[in-house]
C-alpha cells in the first residue's frame, strides 16, 4: 500500500490504541470525537488529494528508495523542483481546508533526519543512516502520518537541560538496555498528534556535552506504551458540540495541538537515529527548522480563503466598490503573495547535500518565516476591518432559528438585496473562525510561534547574511577599497 485513501486513513486511526485526555476525561474514541474529528478530516484531505488527477503532480512523488509512487508527505526531496512543489502543495491544501492539515512537520522531520544521520555516520562510523532508510521505507510503503516532536517544555529557560531542577523538562534517556533505550519527558504544541501513526522525536535546541543524555532522536508508533496525549484548548472549541453548524465557521475542517507525555517509554535500537551525539543536535534543529519555515506556505492557502471571505462579506454588505475596501483587498493579496514568493525563493535556491537530499536556502527560509510572523496578522486585521463589528457580536444560530426572536435577526441582519441573512452570518463566522476562533491557532498562533520564535529566525538571518561581502561592496564604490570590479 504505497498510497492510502481517506477511508483507509480513517480506518488506520481506528486501529490505534491511543491514551488521550481532554477536559479532564479520557477520550475513548478520538476519531469520532466531535472536537477532534475536524482535525482528522483535514489530514484526510492530504490522502484524498493524492488520488485526484488534477493534484497528482503536487501530491505524489516517486520514492528514491523503491521507485514507487508515494505521497509527497513521505518523500525525501530529490531536486529543487521537489522543494518548489512542496511549497505549492502547502498552499493548495491550506486553501482547500482553511486550516492546518498537520502533515508538514513529519515531512520536514524525515528530510532533516535524512541529512543529519548521514553526516553523523560520516564522522563517527555509526549506522544511523541505514536505520533511517529502513524506517523511511516503512513510512513510505504504509503512507504514514508522522508528528515531528521537537518542542520540550523547557522549565527554567535560563538553564541548560542538565541544569534543570527536574530533568524531565527536556526529554532524555533514563536507561540504556541491550535492546534499546528508555526515555522520559514531554513534547509540547504537537500539531496533529492524535491523528498521526508515528512520533519522530528530535532535540529542541543545540546541546553541549553535559547535555548528551538529552541529545536523542528516534521514532516510535503513536500508541506505544507509556505515551499519553493531553489535548490543548482552542478558542470557541466547544461550538463543535452545539446543534447546527453555522457558528463553527469552518464546517468540516480544523486543527489540534497536544502535549505528549513520555513516561519511561522504551525505544528499540533500530528506531534510534541519534544517541548522545550532542555535537549534531544543533544541525538537526537548524535543518528541521529551515524546512519547517519554508512549510509556512500553508498560511498562504489559508490567506487565500480569508481574502476570499473578505471579498464576499464586502459584497454581501454592499461596500465592495468603496475605494478603501478595494485598497484593503489589494493589500491583503500583496502581503499573501509576498509570503508565497519567499517560500518559493528558498525552494528555488535550494541545493543538494552530501546525503543526496535537497535542502532549502536557509537564509531565505528564515526570511520567509519572519514575514509569516507579521503578514498574517495584518491580513487578519484587514479582514476584521472589512467584516465590521458584527463579526464579534453576532448572536448564536440558536437565536437565528428561534421562533421568538429569529425573525428579528432575519430582518435586521440582512445586508445587500439578493443575499440571504444566513449566508451573511455564515461568512462572518468563517472570518471569525480564522482570525479569532479555533482556526486562529493554525493561522495566527502558529504563524507567530511555529518552527521557532521570531527571535530565532532573526538570529539565523544574522548568521546567514554575509556582512563582510556587503561592506566590501560599499567600500569599493566609495574608494576605500581598491576598485577591482567591472569598469
Amino acid at each position: 500500500m504505497a498510497l492510502m485513501d481517506a477511508k483507509q486513513y480513517e480506518a488506520s486511526l481506528r486501529r490505534l490504541k491511543l491514551k488521550v485526555y481532554m477536559f479532564g476525561k479520557r477520550v475513548e474514541n478520538p476519531v469520532d470525537d466531535l472536537i477532534i474529528r475536524p482535525s482528522m478530516n483535514a489530514v484526510a484531505v492530504t490522502y484524498e488529494c493524492a488520488h485526484r488527477p488534477e493534484y497528482e503532480d503536487l501530491m505524489t512523488a516517486t520514492s528514491h528508495l523503491t521507485g514507487k509512487k508515494i505521497n509527497r508527505f513521505t518523500h525525501i526531496h530529490q531536486s529543487v523542483q521537489d522543494l518548489v512543489k512542496k511549497t505549492k502543495m502547502g498552499r493548495l491544501l491550506g486553501s482547500l481546508t482553511g486550516c492546518c492539515f498537520q502533515r508538514c512537520v513529519g515531512m520536514d522531520s524525515l528530510n532533516a533526519l535524512s541529512m543529519t544521520t548521514y553526516d553523523i555516520d560520516r564522522k563517527y562510523g555509526t549506522g544511523y543512516y541505514q536505520r533511517f532508510l529502513k524506517y523511511l521505507k516503512y513510512v513510505q510503503e504504509n503512507d504514514l502520518t508522522c508528528v515531528g516532536a521537537m518542542t520540550d517544555t523547557k522549565g527554567d529557560r535560563s538553564k541548560a537541560p542538565h541544569e534543570q531542577e527536574d530533568p524531565d523538562m527536556f526529554l532524555h534517556v533514563v536507561k540504556e538496555r541491550d535492546d534499546g533505550i528508555v526515555v522520559r519527558g514531554a513534547k509540547d504544541h504537537q500539531t496533529g498528534a492524535v491523528n498521526s501513526h508515528e512520533i519522530i522525536v528530535m532535540p529542541t535546541l543545540t546541546m553541549r556535552e553535559p547535555d548528551k543524555d538529552f541529545a536523542v532522536s528516534f521514532a516510535i508508533p503513536a500508541d506505544t506504551e507509556g505515551i499519553t496525549y493531553i489535548m490543548g484548548r482552542q478558542s470557541c472549541d466547544t461550538r463543535k458540540l452545539e446543534k447546527g453548524n453555522m457558528d463553527r465557521g469552518n464546517l468540516r475542517y480544523g486543527g489540534h495541538e497536544a502535549l505528549i507525555i513520555f513516561d519511561d517509554v522504551f525505544v528499540p535500537w533500530e528506531r534510534v537515529f541519534m544517541y548522545k551525539e550532542w555535537d549534531f543536535s544543533g544541525q538537526l534543529v537548524e535543518q528541521f527548522a529551515s524546512y519547517h519555515r519554508q512549510s509556512y506556505a500553508c498560511k498562504v492557502g489559508v490567506g487565500d480563503v480569508l481574502i476570499g471571505a473578505s471579498q464576499c462579506i464586502a459584497e454581501y454588505n454592499g461596500v465592495q466598490k468603496a475605494a478603501h475596501i478595494r485598497d484593503k483587498i489589494i493589500e491583503m493579496n500583496h502581503l499573501n503573495e509576498t509570503l508565497f514568493s519567499s517560500s518559493i525563493a528558498c525552494a528555488a535556491e535550494g541545493h543538494k547535500e552530501p546525503s543526496g537530499t535537497y535542502y532549502v536556502n536557509t537564509l531565505l527560509a528564515n526570511v520567509c518565516k519572519q514575514n509569516v510572523t507579521r503578514f498574517p496578522f495584518e491580513i487578519a486585521r484587514l479582514a476584521q476591518d472589512i467584516a465590521g463589528g458584527l463579526m464579534g457580536t453576532l448572536p448564536s444560530e440558536a437565536d437565528f432559528r428561534s421562533a421568538e426572536v429569529g425573525g428579528w435577526l432575519e430582518k435586521y441582519y440582512r445586508g445587500r438585496s439578493g443575499v440571504s441573512t444566513e449566508n451573511r452570518m455564515r461568512m462572518l463566522r468563517l472570518i471569525e473562525n480564522i482570525t479569532m476562533g479555533s482556526a486562529a491557532v493554525g493561522y495566527l498562533t502558529e504563524s507567530m510561534h511555529g518552527a521557532g520564535s521570531p527571535q530565532a529566525q532573526r538570529i539565523m538571518i544574522s548568521r546567514q547574511v554575509n556582512m563582510e561581502h556587503k561592506k566590501k561592496l560599499a567600500e569599493r564604490l566609495c574608494g576605500i577599497r581598491k576598485d577591482d570590479g567591472p569598469t
